[in-house]
């Protein structure tokens, strides 16, 4: 007998996908014209920036941090900034581009964006710069690089997450119209541990997010394949969260990973999390492996 709780999501930044499933057997970039000028035109910036004047009281803001790659995007009609910073290789959690067109020299340049887009100059969501000149044309493109958050230890990955499950498990609580009691702590098993890593690696490098993997295993498949002996198996599968404690939170709010949770049939569970480095948000994949091996 096998039942799958709905999908559920948590609307996050990024987006965080649970999913649970439960088994039971019956037995273009352009260099600059002259990167010179930009570079001069990127001080004055940062000049400005320490101490600034006549733009509705604004206080001092810290210094960007000059990227020469920015410098190499040239912003043209009918070009669009995000995917040319991502085509030369940038990634921005937010970025503008500033465009003057006239002024001969950086000051000049710099006395125009001054008086037209002082509060932007001076806006605490940028930390970097990159300007160019091509021509009469003067551009500017202020950024704040994405920023990829730290993901829990994996040395320490079974310690905290066990921790978090029995503490769970410890207090009855309804999961949807489900009322559980409490229930015993589960062991952590490696082998469990092996096959939930497996199917995370999996997720995360061919970026899909399902218990069945386009070859069409499911987890009791990878359980076995992983060398386990399984009376019954339970998987919770998770998307997005960068915690232990978010990826525990978010199975316990849903009803369908939660029943598994707390389930007293299992007794030992296994888990892991993967992130593919080549994707762009870096989203790690989180598999739950609960089982009652043969013999208990």
């Amino acid at each position: 007998m096998s039942a799958f709780p709905r999908l559920s999501s948590r609307s996050s930044a990024p987006l965080a996908c649970l999913l649970a499933a439960t088994f039971a057997c019956a037995a273009s970039s352009a260099p600059p014209a002259s990167a010179r000028a930009g570079d001069e035109l990127a001080a004055l910036v940062n000049a400005y920036r320490s101490a600034p004047s006549a733009c509705a009281g604004r206080a001092a803001a810290a210094p960007l941090k000059v990227e020469p790659v920015l410098s190499t995007v040239r912003i043209g009609f009918g070009t669009f900034l995000e995917p040319a910073l991502k085509q030369a290789g940038y990634a921005a959690d937010h970025a503008e581009m500033i465009s003057v067109t006239g002024p001969q020299d950086a000051q000049a340049a710099m006395d125009v964006v001054r008086n037209k887009y002082c509060a932007r100059i001076l806006s605490e969501e940028f930390s970097a710069i990159g300007t160019a000149r091509h021509g009469n044309e003067w551009q500017l493109i202020l950024a704040h690089p994405l920023v990829y958050p730290a993901l829990p230890d994996p040395a320490r990955l079974s310690e905290e997450l066990l921790a978090r499950v029995n503490e769970a498990r410890a207090t009855p609580r309804s999961c949807g119209a489900q009322a559980f009691g409490a229930a015993p702590p589960l062991a952590w098993n490696a082998t469990l541990a092996q096959a939930a890593l497996g199917h995370s690696q999996d997720m995360a490098a061919r970026r899909y997010f399902n218990h069945k993997e386009p070859g069409g295993s499911t987890p009791p498949d990878r359980a076995t394949r992983a060398g386990y002996r399984w009376r019954s198996v339970g998987e919770n599968i998770a998307s997005g969260q960068q915690t232990v404690a978010e990826a525990v939170a978010g199975w316990l709010d849903s009803p369908g990973h939660c029943a598994n949770i707390m389930n007293p049939a299992f007794t030992e569970m296994g888990a892991a999390y993967a992130v593919n480095p080549a994707s762009e948000d870096r989203r790690p994949y989180w598999t739950q492996m609960l089982a009652r091996p043969i013999g208990q």
